[in-house]
């Protein structure tokens, strides 16, 4: 088989230009893939037990005929990855898709469709403002099913893989962190090389940059290159076994145990960098009692603190999201 690869072209050595993100719409597209396919996702059989018994089916077949069961992701069903992209946000963001991008997605699905499933598009198509609605319903409904009740224990492993690439840039170099992220994916002075199945392309990235986003649903990489979107490479997130869905409770409950409930409170609360009165604002402790929590977890090595303006900002070191991630 012909090697097809798509070149994203960097300026040389721009580690600026280069940066990490999260898509819950993309989990939620390849989760109904997992779902529509379950004997190719075996890290997925632990959650798959679980969600085949609550998904809500007429909603799943819809969204399954508009995602797919390979291959292209529909753009309008997901928004541009970010750091604190929140799920609800994106919901709103579906719910409110421009009809032509809608369109032009549905007929990029009906080209790579056949019998039942391009008639089902076709449909869809003849009536944009309801498709958009019923569409964004189905994502809605699948999403609080499936995925909502796991999306605490999913964010801590995609939040995790980021820190520990961001650590192999700052000890490594960017090279070593891009040719680590996946067997298909190659690094060069001026550019990301990733080795796909059905397309190549060369995207110059100058003025954009790239995003790199992990997924613990993906079982391969996949990439954005049209315009207008940002360039974008998702890639298979480190750290994913059968059993990543689990209700943390007794993970949580053990690390109270070891670390006292304030002193956990705090660490889950720094989601982002946080001052010390917003800390003490999110867990419900006095500013005194965030402060003499925040001193020791930094003792610890599971935060770090730096100064901005007049407040001190702390955030989860890499260490400190190991050991919330189990």
């Amino acid at each position: 088989m012909h090697r097809k690869l798509v070149e994203f072209r960097l300026r040389p050595d721009d580690v600026s230009a280069i940066r990490f993100g999260i898509s819950p719409g993309h989990e939620l597209v390849h989760a109904v893939r997992s779902l529509a396919r379950p004997a190719e996702n075996p890290l997925q059989w632990g959650w798959l037990r679980q969600a085949r018994d609550v998904v809500p089916r007429p909603a799943f077949e819809l969204l399954r005929t508009v995602v797919g069961e390979d291959g292209y992701v529909p753009d309008f069903l997901t928004s541009e990855p970010s750091w604190d992209l929140d799920p609800a946000e994106e919901a709103a963001r579906r719910r409110r898709a421009r009809l032509p991008g809608m369109q032009v997605d549905l007929r990029k699905r009906v080209d790579r469709s056949a019998g039942r499933e391009r008639t089902a598009l076709l449909r869809l198509l003849d009536d944009p403002h309801r498709a958009r609605a019923v569409i964004a319903e189905a994502a809605d409904a699948v999403w609080d099913a499936v995925l909502a009740p796991s999306w605490s224990q999913l964010e801590r492993v995609l939040r995790a893989d980021i820190v520990a690439r961001t650590r192999v840039v700052t000890t490594a170099g960017i090279g070593a962190m891009a040719t680590a992220l996946h067997p298909a994916v190659d690094w060069s002075a001026d550019s990301v090389r990733v080795e796909l199945t059905r397309h190549e392309e060369t995207v110059d990235c100058t003025g954009r940059g790239l995003v790199l986003v992990p997924s613990v649903f993906a079982r391969r990489c996949s990439v954005i290159t049209e315009p207008p979107a940002q360039p974008t490479l998702f890639y298979p997130a480190l750290g994913v076994a059968e059993d990543w869905h689990r209700e943390g409770v007794a993970h949580a409950a053990a690390l109270g145990r070891l670390l006292g409930e304030g002193r956990l409170s705090v660490l889950l609360a720094l989601r982002e960098p946080l001052s010390t009165s917003a800390v003490a604002t999110a867990t419900g402790l006095a500013i005194a009692t965030a402060s003499h929590h925040l001193s020791a977890l930094r003792d610890a090595r599971l935060i770090t603190s730096r100064r901005s303006g007049q407040r001190m900002l702390h955030a989860r070191t890499p260490l400190g999201e190991a050991l919330l991630a189990g």
